[in-house]
């Protein structure tokens, strides 16, 4: 069983892909840019600011689609710069319990629409 998640409450896709897609017991969510829901555009310039919107957006699909943060079990950060992998740490850490999942992080020749940071996340009931 394969299920499309779409939600407004996290943006469009910005290209050909689901926002999210859900087996029934795990739930695998697209690469989330920091996008107002609302304009398409990016929350601000800022690292920590897109950074707190692609965690809210990558919430918002999570809980759409019946999941919880708590059921996120891998995590991949993509980052422009690598520089800014402390300060995305300090915001990611606020979005979960002690019970990290495993992640990783990269910095990537680029993001798209000049994003700074990406996060695509998988998620199991």
């Amino acid at each position: 069983m394969k299920k499309i998640i779409d939600t407004p409450n996290a943006p469009k896709a910005v290209g050909p892909y689901s926002q999210a897609v859900d087996t029934g017991n795990m739930l695998f969510v697209s690469g989330q840019l920091g996008l107002d829901p609302a304009t398409g555009a990016l929350v601000s310039e800022e690292v920590t600011e897109q950074a707190k919107q692609v965690l809210s957006n990558v919430q918002a699909i999570v809980e759409a689609a019946g999941y919880k943060m708590e059921n996120i079990v891998k995590a991949t950060v993509f980052l422009a710069d690598i520089d800014d992998f402390i300060p995305v740490n300090r915001i990611y850490k606020t979005y979960f319990t002690n019970e990290y999942p495993a992640r990783a992080a990269y910095q990537v020749g680029g993001l798209p629409l000049g994003g700074k940071v990406e996060m695509e996340v998988i998620a199991v009931k």
